[in-house]
C-alpha cells in the first residue's frame, strides 16, 4: 500500500491512509510475562530489574573467580580469608592442584584463588606469586635446568659456567672436593698450576 504525505509525516492528509499496525503477539505476551522493551535492555540492569546481560553467544557464568589468603590447611581442606568476610570459612583444594602448592603458598604468604559457586565450598584452584622471592626452594622427583648455548651459576665471586661445546670452567676463592668413597679425575692431561 503506497501513501503519500503532505505537510506533516505524523499527521495524515485527507488523501493518506496511513494504518498503524500492531504487532502480533508473541509467545511471552500470550503466557502473560511481561514484554522487554529496547529500552529495558539499554537501561540499566538495577532500574530495569533485569539481570545483566550475557555477552552474545556467550553462556551465563554459575561460579565467580577471587583471590583469598589461607589461614590453614590440611590435607585437601583449608580456611581461607576472603576480603570482606567477617572470618575465616572453610575450603576445599581442587582434585587437580597439589596441596603442597598450597602449602608453600601459605608459608610464602601468598595469595591463592579461589571459585565461588553457590550451593558449594569455596574451590582453591590455584596459588599466585605476587613478589620475587628472597628464596628459591625447587622440589621434585627431577630437575632439569638446560641453556642451548651455555649455563651459568654464580654467586658473589664463585661460578660454574657450562658451554655447548663440553667446556666446564669452575671459579672460585677457595674451591673445595671430597668423597666418602672413590675419587676419580679422569682426563688425556691432567695439569696442576
Amino acid at each position: 500500500m503506497a501513501a503519500s504525505f503532505d505537510g506533516d509525516p505524523r499527521q495524515p492528509g485527507p488523501s493518506t491512509a496511513v494504518e498503524e499496525l500492531e504487532p502480533e503477539a508473541g509467545p511471552a505476551e500470550a503466557s502473560g510475562a511481561p514484554r522487554v522493551t529496547l529500552d529495558d535492555v539499554l537501561a540499566e540492569p538495577a532500574e530495569a530489574g533485569l539481570a545483566p546481560l550475557p555477552a552474545p553467544g556467550a553462556q551465563p557464568l554459575g561460579a565467580a573467580m577471587r583471590t583469598a589468603r589461607i589461614a590453614a590447611i590440611t590435607g585437601r581442606q583449608a580456611r581461607i580469608v576472603v576480603r570482606g568476610a567477617a572470618g575465616p570459612v572453610e575450603a576445599l583444594v581442587a582434585p587437580e592442584v597439589d596441596p603442597e602448592v598450597i602449602a608453600d603458598a601459605h608459608a610464602r604468604g601468598d595469595a591463592v584463588l579461589i571459585e565461588l559457586c553457590e550451593g558449594a565450598l569455596p574451590l582453591i584452584v590455584g596459588a599466585l606469586t605476587t613478589q620475587r622471592p628472597k628464596a628459591l626452594h625447587l622440589k621434585a622427583a627431577t630437575i632439569t635446568i638446560e641453556g642451548e648455548q651455555e649455563l651459568l651459576l654464580r654467586s658473589g665471586r664463585g661460578a660454574v659456567r657450562i658451554r655447548e661445546d663440553g667446556d666446564i670452567e669452575v671459579v672460585g676463592s677457595r674451591i673445595s672436593a671430597a668423597s666418602r668413597g672413590l675419587f676419580r679425575i679422569v682426563g688425556r692431561l691432567l695439569r696442576l698450576n
